[in-house]
């Protein structure tokens, strides 16, 4: 896996190099209790990947906090998304409260663990299951035990907090 993470320069597909704005932190950020209690709940998120032409991507996914502070994500392999983090891990998220559109958090930050262990990846998608549904059936959990899957740990490197605008 390639990161431009540490580089001084980065080319875009408009101007022929620019600097980074600001370097990708190493050291984690830190979640108050008000902003873990808020990723916490079941929310969809949006999450922003690049494609290999610099193209932004974003896809809406289903992600669990850990008690580490990172955010696990997972998908079916094959899918563009999780390609985009294999090669370049930086990533953004948005988490929308569904009741208050106003209120949200923004998070950039880097993968920094994929499990690509099969029988973990289907463990970890059957608890986002059940986080996200109430009752998933029978059918659902089986054929997420099914699939080819792929486990992501976004480590959060910063937060845009809109909770109490």
């Amino acid at each position: 896996m390639s990161h431009l993470r540490g580089l001084a320069r980065v080319t875009s597909r408009t101007i022929e190099a620019m600097e980074l704005a600001h370097p990708t932190p190493t050291v984690p950020a830190l979640l108050e209790p008000r902003l873990r209690a808020f990723l916490d709940r079941p929310l969809f998120a949006s999450l922003a990947s690049v494609d290999p032409d610099g193209a932004p991507r974003q896809a809406v996914i289903w992600y669990r906090l850990e008690d580490d502070g990172r955010i696990m994500i997972n998908s079916l392999t094959g899918r563009r998304w999780p390609a985009n983090l294999e090669r370049d891990g930086r990533v953004a998220i948005s988490i929308i409260d569904n009741h208050d559109g106003y209120s949200w958090l923004g998070l950039t930050g880097r993968v920094d663990a994929i499990d690509e262990d099969l029988e973990r990846a289907r463990q970890d998608i059957v608890a986002l299951a059940h986080r996200y549904r109430d009752n998933p059936t029978p059918s659902s959990i089986a054929s997420f035990r099914s699939q080819q899957r792929v486990t992501f740990r976004i480590a959060i490197d910063g937060v845009h907090d809109h909770l109490e605008d």
